[in-house]
């Protein structure tokens, strides 16, 4: 009989094993970890308020495929988190990362270098549109953001306008947790404790044309324009001397997965040329084939000043995070003493260079670009069979990226309240999904939905699989509302 989290203290049997100290993991788990977004309530014992819940404890991976510590078998629906593009099990990575910490296991990059981040630097710099031929090397995506306006601040500096320093994001989009990154991301209840939080961030509509006015939902090229000309009037409020860039992912991850428009991004491009203002592509989640190419501003056909990205770079295999600046943003660093007074301990890492290195050379051999280009339509073509379910409003988004969005009236677009939302998602999705055996995310940052993110590697079998096991656990979900 498993030991069970009111009367555990070190003997098990149950499948988590224990620690070196002998201790039950689900007791460790809940005594020591501090889970990252996580209700921690939820295993607490039952005597003292909680749900008396086991942390899933996910013990190995092969391919698109997960196994927990009792054996049981889950579909990776959100590549880890929209990380493991590759698949998981990759021999090879492991054996990068090894041969590199024998050889080199660790030297910073600040004032010095080494092959690994030497490598991948100019490779990145192949894939990257424009003159974006700087790579900047962090350990994560919120970092490479904060970097980014800091670095769009300093650069204005030195470039005779000391007076831009805001950002414009859109509403809702979520762009880290460093204290910068979070100012930028759009999202209040995040915000709501850590404030004040960097002054002089300021947000726009996003591309949800799913909730647009109801005389541009059926014209996505004039929503697009209306959405791109909502940022034109932002850096024109706060003024076009005051606004330093302009952060937007290629597709929204929060609030479920929203598309650009036609024209979007050629829009927003003419805008921030007008006002000298950097357009930062933020791809922590969209980079390195989530949406088809390398860096998916090639997508959708526009150069940014800045890329921020991480995640998939490595597939998740060793953290790296990176941000890729143009030859124009570096000039003003090429010349006398000035330098950008800015790094991280472990960017650039080698290990984790080289593993990116590796994983790149899986991209190419395996042509995994083309592979996602290929599918992507008959994914969404598979998601799209959903809509007959009356609790699916929309499905949306590009590449191996899509947001399920749930609704209460097809008809009238009505969302759920909030407590009906709660009971929806943390009160049945969320576990009634991962008992059916896939890994995914139903999130309400916006309105509720179900968002997809799996390994690029799957094809229509699994797309098959994913659409029948999620129209089993939303027809389910229909009895509870």
């Amino acid at each position: 009989m498993s030991t069970t989290p009111e009367t555990a203290t070190t003997a098990t049997t149950s499948g988590a094993g224990t620690t070196p100290r002998g201790t039950d993991r689900y007791v460790a788990a809940r005594d020591h970890l501090w889970g990252h977004f996580t209700r921690q309530s939820v295993y607490e014992p039952v005597s003292e308020g909680g749900l008396g819940a086991h942390v899933p404890i996910i013990e190995r991976g092969e391919g698109a495929w997960i196994w927990d510590v009792n054996g049981k078998k889950y579909f990776d629906g959100l590549a880890g988190l929209f990380t493991v593009q590759v698949g998981h099990g990759r021999a090879e990575l492991a054996e990068a990362a090894a041969k590199q910490a024998e050889k080199l296991a660790f030297f910073p990059i600040w004032s010095y270098a080494h092959a690994p981040a030497i490598d991948l630097a100019e490779r990145l710099a192949t894939y990257a549109p424009g003159d974006l031929n700087r790579a900047f090397f962090t350990t994560g995506g919120g970092e490479a953001v904060e970097s980014a306006w800091k670095l769009a601040k300093q650069y204005f500096k030195l470039t005779g306008k000391p007076t831009k320093h805001k950002v414009i994001s859109r509403s809702i989009a979520y762009h880290g947790t460093p204290q910068g990154a979070l100012a930028i991301t759009g999202i209040p209840d995040l915000k709501i404790p850590f404030e004040p939080l960097v002054p002089g961030a300021f947000r726009a509509p996003n591309t949800n044309i799913y909730r647009a006015q109801p005389e541009l939902r059926d014209d996505p090229k004039a929503f697009g324009r209306w959405a791109a000309d909502r940022i034109g009037e932002a850096i024109e409020f706060e003024g076009p001397d005051t606004v330093a860039a302009v952060f937007l992912e290629p597709v929204q991850n929060a609030g479920g997965c929203f598309p650009p428009p036609p024209g979007y991004f050629e829009r927003v491009r003419e805008i921030c040329d007008e006002y000298d203002v950097l357009l930062v592509s933020d791809e922590t989640i969209c980079a390195f084939g989530r949406i088809g190419e390398i860096f998916a501003c090639n997508d959708f056909g526009y150069v940014p000043d800045i890329i921020t990205t991480a995640k998939g770079l490595t597939s998740g295999y060793s953290p790296l995070g990176v941000m890729m600046a143009s030859d124009r943003l570096f000039e003003p660093f090429r010349k006398g003493h000035e330098a950008f007074g800015h790094g991280y301990t472990f960017g650039g890492h080698p290990v984790s260079a080289a593993v990116a290195m590796a994983n790149l050379d899986i991209f190419e051999r395996e042509k995994l670009t083309d592979h996602v280009h290929d599918n992507a339509p008959k994914f969404r073509s598979t998601l799209e069979k959903l809509l007959d379910l009356p609790i699916v409003g929309d499905v949306r988004g590009e590449g191996y990226f899509y947001g399920i969005e749930l609704v209460k009236d097809k008809e009238t677009r009505e969302t759920f309240n909030e407590e009906e939302s709660e009971r929806l998602l943390r009160g049945f999705l969320s576990k009634a999904l991962f008992e059916a055996g896939i890994y995914c995310r139903a999130d309400d940052r916006g309105d509720p939905v179900i968002q997809l993110s799996p390994p690029l590697i799957i094809g229509q079998d699994e797309f098959d699989w994913i659409e029948q096991t999620l129209r089993g656990v939303l027809t389910e979900a229909l009895d509870i509302l």
